[in-house]
């Protein structure tokens, strides 16, 4: 036969549980979404410039989840030009240019900062 006991309430884990879902982490995504377009648009390699100015973000917080997503509006044909940057492109005369990883060494430390805050923001409840 097994037998459980429990002494005392979860009064701890309901406030906590409480104040969890108040947390506000749309805040903390927008700000690291505006250091992330700077950090993006800084790494962007350009000619002009133009590609590196048209860099956004998107906060989407639903129930569940939160996420952040960055883009960039400057196209070439179909295509972000920045993926065909990242990740290289065929010519019009039949080359090859190579892409350039700038994108996610531009990201990372944002990602990393994003983790550290957010983990701060849950623990502190």
């Amino acid at each position: 036969m097994i037998t459980i006991k429990q002494k005392g309430d979860f009064k701890n884990t309901e406030r906590f549980l409480k104040r969890a879902s108040k947390l506000d982490i749309s805040k903390i995504l927008k700000r690291y979404g505006e250091k992330g377009v700077a950090a993006l648009a800084a790494a962007t390699p350009s000619d002009t410039g133009n590609t590196a100015g048209l860099w956004n973000y998107e906060v989407r917080v639903t129930k569940n989840t939160a996420s952040i997503s960055w883009t960039n509006s400057k196209m070439a044909g179909s295509v972000p030009l920045v993926i065909l940057l990242q990740y290289g492109h065929g010519t019009g005369t039949g080359g090859y240019v190579q892409g350039r990883d700038f994108i996610n060494p531009a990201v990372r430390p944002i990602f990393d900062d994003i983790l550290r805050e957010a983990w701060k923001e849950v623990t502190n409840l």
